[in-house]
């Protein structure tokens, strides 16, 4: 195995059946596996049957963390980073870490895997092919609502974890703030009680409301804005295409065409980019 290298190694959601074999072949290896809960990332280790020191790196302590792992890694370390689950750094700790050993110079290797967002949104039956991840929005209401009001006239599909004790008042800002548009709620996903629940965030919320208890990590899908459900992608690009005849080059055609069509130039950008000739 090649020394001085942090490895960001992704685990399962919950299905543990979902580990890849590079990912337990670089944890076998490894001088050092680094994670969110020592506790939770043994049991894991345990259940594969590896046995290699653990260093905990969380949220409260990854400032320091990162300088040690860097050094560690300069010294001739080999060192797997994991979270709980899913892939390191995506709306988890890691993010420090990485930047810390790559101004150190120290190579950086991500052994993709499971993913809750990409995981949700490829069975939300909602647009995929332009998506924003959002993470966890604001706790408090006020900068949660401004973060929603940011992002009403976003043009493509967007995807955000919430907690169990917060989703209720979340849907209700989302129904309030952006409307009855498609969201799909995903629970526990790849674990036993995985569920969708499909629909608008009033619906979702009123499913919820019945039931004693909401448990689970979740991920909210949200469609895109109305506008650009009705804009008429193939008339768009018609005109695109007759502007440029024109002369006018191709940006500035779409300019033109999002004005007539009453719809913002980056909206038209991101209906667009896959007809582009």
């Amino acid at each position: 195995m090649p020394k001085g290298v942090i490895y960001l190694v992704a685990t399962p959601l919950g299905n543990l059946e979902d580990i890849t074999l590079r990912a337990l072949r670089i944890l076998g290896e490894v001088d050092l596996v680094a994670c969110e809960d020592t506790r939770k990332t043994g049991r894991l280790l345990k259940h594969f049957e590896i046995d290699k020191p653990l260093l905990s790196c969380h949220d409260h302590n990854e400032s320091g963390r990162s300088k040690q792992l860097a050094a560690r890694a300069l010294g001739g370390d080999s060192i797997a980073l994991v979270s709980d689950a899913g892939m390191p750094t995506i709306a988890d700790p890691g993010y420090r870490v990485v930047e810390a050993a790559i101004a150190a110079g120290v190579r950086v290797v991500p052994v993709p895997g499971p993913n809750a967002a990409v995981t949700a949104l490829s069975a939300s039956g909602l647009p995929t092919n332009s998506f924003g991840f959002m993470g966890f929005l604001p706790p408090r209401k006020s900068k949660r609502r401004t973060a929603l009001a940011s992002i009403s006239e976003e043009t493509s599909t967007l995807v955000l974890y919430e907690t169990p004790h917060r989703i209720r008042e979340v849907l209700k800002d989302i129904q309030e703030i952006l409307g009855d548009r498609s969201i799909v709620l995903a629970r526990e996903l790849t674990k036993l009680h995985e569920e969708f629940l499909r629909g608008t965030a009033a619906s979702i919320l009123e499913d919820l409301e019945q039931r004693s208890a909401v448990k689970g990590e979740m991920v909210l899908v949200i469609a895109p804005s109305a506008t650009t459900k009705n804009t008429d992608v193939q008339q768009l690009e018609s005109r695109v295409a007759e502007l440029t005849k024109t002369g006018q080059n191709r940006m500035d055609a779409i300019k033109q065409a999002a004005k007539e069509a009453g719809i913002s130039k980056r909206q038209a950008y991101t209906l667009l980019p896959y007809r582009s000739s």
